[in-house]
This record gives structure tokens, C-alpha cells and sequence, in this order.
């Protein structure tokens, strides 16, 4: 076993790092002061192959596995999580889909562009009565010749009032629960489709988040993802891209508090001494650091697994369970080491505590993750297979240019 990066990796850590440090760090704490959404960093992050990472190349992808959808997401959450959560709605809960779910000619119409970022992506599936009990959805998509109507409204919608395509879910058989759910792409622009922003955020200011609402909204059939009655699978097949990102995004959050907190202590002086030399702080430091190498392993494992065509879901779920959790701790001792400056966004640890309370929440609850991993242990849940799998990585495969593949 061997837990060495490749020199791909590194070189994508070190993209990826210096990214952050370059374009995210100087703008983010007033985009998160102000409430905006820093649209200036999209064709930046298209530009460096962010948005279509792990997509072939020959549908506009870079072709890279997911260890470097792990390493980006690592990065950018060591900036801000607002911007890792662009990356894991366009690309995990968006175009991943696609790529697992839909037709070939649905591959090549959607993907190059979300690829490209000539589109930004968003994922609609909660609902004001429906989060974590998605069969309690109350959206309908009925059968009307060719096409289908949506009617219903989401809500806590990344990217909703950014987006141009919205993956939702609606229920084209209310009879029968989560089995009756079917996944649909719609466009900004459609007569009915309409969004809206929600203000008032305890964290993750500089992330769009809404809502989405569809009145009789018209969809082609060409738009459907999957079968009717597959939405279900699609959407939980999608939370294991979105999970595995936020938990490595958590892992990045961990490593800037700990190097926010490393500083500082070595720099402020009480009672003449630095307080890295106090045994109390000494202590929240090495429990930083112990969160880190385990959500870093349990991040490597999820991300093996993804690259094995393997499935994960109970993998994604205990790293995304573990290293939200962590984080969570992890910036609120960083705040603790910096005292009364910790609590004022002078310091970045204060920005790091706020969001990283909403990924405790979001891509399923600590308490749902609670649950699942219990199932698994008791062996009453068993992951059964799936009619459309993600594929395994091949670098030869997801590399090649269309007459290469051909070729080949």
C-alpha cells in the first residue's frame, strides 16, 4: 500500500494551493463581509480544468481521477468553503451525474460545456418540507405527450441564482414514495423556472444559496436523466461525489486552522511566554493534527475506491461523518487560541468556524450519517447494485481526444 502522491498529484496540490493563496485569499473576506459571489474566480477555475476535473477529456474534461478532485477540494476549502462548494454542486452533484446517468447524446450536449464553464450547474433536490426524508418531496413532473410539467419549489439551492442548468427531482409516480422520483435537467430561461436568493446565512457568505420554483414548467423528454422512478438513485449516487468532496474540503479547513493556530500561538505572548509553550494550547494543536491524518486517510480510502469503479457510499459517508465533524472542532479551538481576536474577522478562523457549521449539516446531517454507519455495522443496509455504476478510472480512456479513443 502506498500512500505516496503521484507527481501528477503533486503537481495538481501545488496548482491547486497556489490557486488559493493567489486568487482566493485576497478577495474572500470581502466577498464574505459583503454577501457576493465571487463570479470573477469561475473562468479562472474553468481555465485550470477545476470544473470539468475528473469528466473524460473527450467530453471537455481534464481526465484527472478523483485522488485530484480529493487534492482540489482539499485546496480550495483551505481558502473558503464557498468556493470548494461551486466545484462539488457544478461538477459532483451536476455533471457527474450526467456522466454516470445519461445518454451518450446527453454526454455530449451537457458535458462540454459545464466542463468549459460556459454553464454553471446546480443541483435541486431539498425542499422547504423535504431535506433529509427526500421520499416526502411534494414536487410532480406529470406525463404530458413528449414532455413532462414541473410543478413544486426547492430550497437551500447552492449556486440557484448562478446556475444555468438545474438538475432536479421531481415525483412522476406520488404513489410510490422515493421509488416513484425522476431526475430532469432544466435551463435558465424556461417559461415557469424561476429563482431567488436566500439572505441571512450564518455562514458560507460568499456562496449563492436559494431557491427554486417551477410552475408548470415545460421539459422535453430528451432532459430526463435516467429512467422514470430513478431519481432516487440518482440523487444518492450524486450525494457520494458531493460528500466525498466536502469531506476533503473539511480535511483543507483543518490544515488552514491549524496553520492559522500555529502561527499565532508562536506569536502571542502571555505572561512572557508564547502560548505554543502552554501545554492546554499544545494540546488543541495535536488535536488538529490528529484530525487531519485520520480525515486525510479516510478521504485517500473514498477516493481508491471512486477510482476502482467500486462502490463507496458507506466509505464517502464515514470521511464526510468524521471531517465535518473534525473541522468543526478544529475551528472552534482555532478561535479558542486566538482569544478575543478569534472573534473578529480580522483573523480568518472566525470565517472557518461559521461554515464549518453548515457542512455539518448539508449533503446529509452528522445524525443521517449516524444512522447509516449503524445500518452498516448491524448489516441492515447493503448497498445493491445499480443499473448505471461510475465507471472506473482509466487514464488511457478519460485522456483521450474523441479520434484517439476511436483509434484505440
Amino acid at each position: 500500500m502506498d500512500f505516496r502522491l503521484t507527481d501528477e498529484h503533486k503537481m495538481i496540490e501545488k496548482m491547486a494551493y497556489d490557486f488559493t493563496r493567489k486568487e482566493v485569499m485576497p478577495i474572500i473576506k470581502e466577498h464574505d463581509r459583503n454577501h457576493t459571489f465571487p463570479h470573477e474566480l469561475l473562468p479562472k477555475m474553468a481555465d485550470l480544468g477545476f470544473l470539468g476535473l475528473c469528466l473524460p477529456v473527450r467530453y471537455g474534461g481534464a481526465g484527472m481521477d478523483f485522488i485530484s478532485l480529493g487534492i482540489v477540494s482539499e485546496a480550495l476549502e483551505y481558502g473558503d468553503s464557498s468556493v470548494r462548494e461551486t466545484v462539488a454542486v457544478h461538477l459532483g452533484l451536476h455533471a457527474l451525474p450526467i456522466f454516470q446517468w445519461g445518454t451518450e447524446e446527453q454526454k455530449r450536449e451537457f458535458l462540454p460545456p459545464l466542463a468549459r464553464g460556459e454553464h454553471i450547474a446546480c443541483f435541486g433536490l431539498t425542499e422547504p418540507g423535504a431535506g433529509s426524508d427526500v421520499a416526502a418531496m411534494r414536487t410532480t413532473a406529470r406525463k404530458d405527450g413528449d414532455d413532462y410539467i414541473l410543478n413544486g419549489e426547492k430550497m437551500w439551492i447552492t449556486l440557484s441564482n448562478v446556475a444555468d442548468r438545474f438538475l432536479v427531482f421531481g415525483k412522476t409516480d406520488t404513489s410510490k414514495g422515493a421509488g416513484g422520483i425522476t431526475a430532469f435537467i432544466l435551463e435558465r430561461g424556461w417559461k415557469g423556472l424561476t429563482t431567488g436568493t436566500i439572505e441571512g446565512k450564518m455562514g458560507v457568505h460568499a456562496s449563492n444559496t436559494g431557491w427554486i420554483s417551477m410552475h408548470d414548467v415545460r421539459v422535453p423528454k430528451s432532459h430526463r436523466l435516467g429512467l422514470e422512478g430513478e431519481g432516487f438513485k440518482i440523487a444518492m449516487s450524486a450525494l457520494d461525489n458531493a460528500r466525498y468532496g466536502v469531506a476533503a474540503g473539511a480535511v483543507g479547513v483543518m490544515k488552514a486552522c491549524l496553520d492559522e493556530s500555529i502561527k499565532y500561538a508562536k506569536q502571542r505572548v502571555t505572561f512572557g511566554r508564547p502560548i505554543a509553550e502552554y501545554q492546554l494550547v499544545q494540546q488543541m494543536i495535536a488535536n488538529m493534527q490528529q484530525s487531519i491524518d485520520i480525515g486525510q486517510l479516510l478521504v485517500w480510502k473514498a477516493g481508491w475506491l471512486k477510482n476502482m469503479g467500486v462502490r463507496n457510499t458507506r466509505e464517502t459517508s464515514m470521511a464526510k461523518w468524521y471531517c465535518t465533524e473534525a473541522a468543526n472542532r478544529c475551528a472552534n479551538d482555532a478561535v479558542q487560541i486566538h482569544g478575543a481576536y478569534g472573534y473578529s474577522d480580522e483573523y480568518n478562523v472566525e470565517r472557518h468556524l461559521r461554515n464549518t457549521k453548515s457542512a455539518v449539516i448539508y449533503e446529509g446531517t452528522s445524525q443521517i450519517h449516524t444512522l447509516m454507519q449503524a445500518a452498516y455495522a448491524l448489516g441492515d443496509r447493503e448497498d445493491k447494485p445499480m443499473r448505471c455504476e461510475m465507471p472506473a478510472y482509466d487514464p488511457v480512456a478519460w485522456q483521450a481526444e474523441e479520434g484517439e479513443l476511436v483509434a484505440a
